[in-house]
């Protein structure tokens, strides 16, 4: 499985971006996904996480009502809107894919170790 995002990029305090993370590889269903961020000289972070079936999802608690996760599991991808943006959220983000197949369609978690599969990581910077 290997996983491409994009939609990173340079925006002002306030603006808004849309995350892009593509699925390819040996898929045969679709699995939970998530996006982490690293800010520099931090650890990385949980952003948000969305289930299988797309009707379960989880951000931080700092993050809720600016940020939104969706996906299109007929795309095998998987989206994160930001809006409001500061200059805190300045980061690289990444998206990432947990390979089990859960019995619950409705699983999601906000551990990293969850996941096996990271995306390469897209630079969002937030300037004031």
């Amino acid at each position: 499985v290997q996983l491409q995002a994009s939609g990173g990029g340079l925006v002002q305090a306030g603006g808004s971006l849309r995350l892009s993370c593509v699925a390819s590889g040996r898929i045969f269903n679709t699995y939970v996904m998530a996006w982490f961020r690293q800010a520099p000289g931090k650890e990385r972070e949980f952003v948000a996480a969305i289930s299988r079936s797309g009707l379960r999802t989880n951000y931080a608690d700092s993050l809720k009502g600016r940020f939104t996760i969706s996906r299109d599991n007929a795309k095998n991808t998987v989206y994160l809107q930001m809006n409001s943006l500061a200059p805190e959220d300045t980061a690289v983000y990444y998206c990432a894919l947990d390979p089990k197949n859960y019995m619950s369609s409705d699983y999601i978690s906000s551990d990293q170790a969850t996941y096996n599969y990271w995306g390469q990581g897209t630079q969002v910077t937030v300037s004031s």
